[in-house]
């Protein structure tokens, strides 16, 4: 590894020296920011709004630019159909640097600069798994990428010292770095991101004219099925555009699961229809269990529970309560009914902290409404 990209014995002390480049100061951006700026990394923003970069400095995601500027690693965090724009711009400006991108779709910008002729040998494409449901400077956080994976893409021209400048700024913002090929991660982010996106969308839009009396009974079911429908129309149309194909092929492929239940449940007494149902229900289940828990883990975990009284202070009491017990908040999921004085905390644990953690709370009057060994 380089002196650029060096490893230090501190848990602190940064991989990346020299200066870090930031074209782009939203959500993903100022986020970098902020994380490389708390381990003490020299962060210079651009933006092309000037009041997205005020805002972004002002919170301290990192400085304004400076003509002497030297930055040893360019990152473009701009939207989908002017990242390849971007990047040939910055390629142009700091021939000494690498440049790499975060944009969430990384086929087509490769392509791009390819058939434009340009020189990419310091160009390294990669992506943050990460995000929120708000953009902007405003909503940036330094912790918005730990234990979330970042996609480096390396080709056949991709220097060692390069990967491991960018797979160095992963590790900074305490994301772990995984390789694929621009084809892989397309077709990968289309089943896990972009699709689930669209399906979101589709289903909230019927929210949208429905009865009032049948939105007063929205649970966590649709809250959980819907959370991200709440997008930027205009970044989603360049991010589906830009990886259409893949996207397509998964939404085919979804139009004939769902119109296979739909005629299934048009005569559910007919012979085998309830078994399509049941079996559309267990591949749900099955595919739920291959996904990787907390930091990338395949892992089972049991859940248990509690009634939260909904006063100030209760839901930090428990936290505080579950670590003098010893135990580990794997997950956490919450739900409040309208009108209810008490909220359900759903709390996911290691199988070998479940009874200790039913039993402690228990002791200290916290009510358990159910648990997975029950």
């Amino acid at each position: 590894m380089t002196d650029t990209a060096r490893t230090n014995g501190s848990g602190n002390a940064p991989r990346l020296s020299g200066t870090v480049r930031i074209v782009g100061a939203g959500l993903l951006g100022a986020s970098i920011g902020h994380a490389l700026t708390a381990k003490g990394v020299d962060v210079v923003l651009a933006d092309t709004s000037p009041a997205q970069l005020r805002l972004a400095i002002d919170y301290g995601a990192g400085r304004a630019a400076r003509d002497d500027d030297a930055p040893v690693l360019v990152v473009v965090s701009v939207p989908p159909d002017v990242t390849a724009d971007v990047i040939e711009a910055e390629l142009r400006r700091f021939p000494d640097a690498v440049v790499t991108d975060v944009a969430s779709v990384k086929l087509e910008p490769f392509r791009a600069l390819k058939d434009r002729g340009v020189d990419i040998t310091r160009y390294i494409g990669s992506h943050p798994l990460a995000g929120r449901e708000r953009g902007g400077a405003i909503s940036a956080r330094a912790d918005l990428f730990i234990g979330r994976p970042w996609v480096v893409c390396r080709d056949e021209q991709t220097r060692t010292a390069d990967l491991a400048l960018v797979e160095a700024l992963a590790l900074d913002v305490g994301a772990m770095p995984l390789e694929m090929t621009p084809e892989e991660h397309d077709r990968s982010v289309a089943l896990t991101s972009h699709v689930p996106q669209v399906v979101a969308s589709l289903l909230a839009g019927r929210l949208a004219t429905a009865d009032e009396e049948a939105l007063r009974l929205a649970g966590q079911g649709v809250r959980d099925t819907t959370r991200i429908a709440a997008s930027a129309p205009e970044l989603w149309v360049q991010i589906l555009g830009a990886n259409a194909q893949p996207v397509v092929e998964i939404l085919d492929a979804l139009a004939d699961d769902l119109r296979e239940v739909s005629d299934a449940l048009r005569d559910p007494a007919a012979p085998g229809a309830r078994r399509v149902v049941a079996e559309a229900i267990r591949q749900g289940n099955d595919g739920v269990d291959r996904l990787p828990g907390k930091h990338g883990q395949n892992r089972k975990f049991e859940q248990l529970v509690v009634m939260v009284d909904d006063t100030a202070g209760q839901l930090g009491r428990l936290f505080g309560e579950l670590g003098e017990l010893g135990v580990n908040v794997e997950d956490l999921r919450l739900e409040h009914s309208p009108g209810a004085q008490f909220g359900l905390a759903e709390i996911s644990v290691a199988p070998a902290a479940l009874l200790g953690a039913i039993e402690g709370l228990q002791e200290r009057g916290w009510r358990i409404a159910g648990a997975t060994n029950e």
